[in-house]
């Protein structure tokens, strides 16, 4: 029993011997860990075998759980505890429809599976675009003149006030299309699915800034080819944009925020899995729990312009 509660006790004290001088914790605590977890699986902890799966990702956690800083330097000025005697200095936000219907936009599918009055396969698929682009352009024209009769409200602000505030790596990735976390005054930020006020030229490839009605007729202001432009949009069947720098991010990530999003579209909902895998906490805050709740270690459920406020006065605290 002893050797388990050491074993416990090295990750559990790893925040606190950060900057300290304690790294020889590192070599000991991992052999004490793997042999503990080794013993509860009925095995035994193998000399050598730092190459092993159960190695390295006892190593990964450890890595989370030690601080990374230079001498006499601390990684953080907020030493925010979540829950396992550990800090966080990296953090990665998702963040969906259910966020800016606080403002008064429609999230992407209601009860009746319907859109906007549509079906997501009349208006949100390269086929439909094919099939009839001048609905589809209305469609996303509607959308995009909405936009100037929205503000952003107490959840995009307090995004931005902890994207200006926050000394480490922070990374908004939005689902969502409209322009409320810029117009907040976030700066890190991502869109993964793509920007009602960007167009998209198929003829030269050109992405450009779009305000008003696009329409079949629309002008590539790069090529000056005519009725080649559609809206920057990721539709279903299409890859979302910059997958690389969010998997970078959430391999780096201490904590992992999920902000008014159903966890129903893929990849974004799997974006948690990675998260946790790698050694982030992992919370998430909506109207109800998403389909992926299970993967998280925290559930707070409420209206996001609520919660988030709430939660960036903690962190910030």
């Amino acid at each position: 029993m002893g050797d388990r509660f050491v074993a416990f006790r090295l990750a559990g004290d790893a925040g606190a011997n950060a900057g300290h001088g304690l790294a020889t914790f590192r070599g000991d605590g991992l052999a004490a860990i793997v042999a503990f977890l080794c013993g509860l699986a009925g095995g035994q902890a193998l000399p050598g075998r730092g190459d092993g799966i159960l190695h390295r990702v006892v190593d990964l956690v450890l890595n989370r759980a030690v601080a990374r800083p230079t001498a006499g330097h601390v990684a953080s000025p907020y030493r925010f505890n979540i829950g396992r005697g550990m800090e966080f200095r990296n953090i990665v936000i998702l963040t969906g429809a259910g966020i800016s219907a606080d403002s008064g936009l429609a999230t992407f599918r209601g009860a009746d599976g319907l859109w906007e009055g549509h079906r997501v396969e009349d208006v949100a698929t390269p086929e439909a675009y094919r099939r009839d682009p001048q609905l589809v352009h209305q469609f996303y024209d509607a959308r995009r003149a909405r936009l100037g009769a929205v503000e952003p409200n107490a959840a995009h602000a307090a995004l931005a006030r902890l994207d200006a505030e926050w000394p480490g790596e922070l990374l908004i990735v939005t689902q969502n299309v409209d322009d409320l976390h810029e117009r907040a005054g976030a700066k890190r930020l991502l869109h993964m699915h793509g920007e009602l006020t960007s167009g998209w030229c198929l003829a030269c490839d050109e992405r450009f800034l779009w305000q008003g009605p696009m329409g079949e007729k629309a002008s590539c202001p790069a090529c000056q080819v005519t009725g080649q432009v559609r809206p920057d949009i990721v539709w279903f069947g299409e890859m979302p944009y910059d997958m690389e720098r969010i998997e970078r991010a959430l391999q780096n990530a201490d904590l992992f925020a999920s902000i008014g999003t159903s966890g129903a579209v893929y990849p974004a909902a799997g974006l948690v899995q990675t998260a946790r895998y790698c050694g982030a906490h992992c919370i998430e805050m909506n109207l109800e729990p998403s389909q992926g709740s299970i993967f998280f270690d925290e559930s707070r459920m409420g209206r996001a312009k609520e919660l988030v406020p709430a939660w960036v006065d903690d962190v910030l605290a």
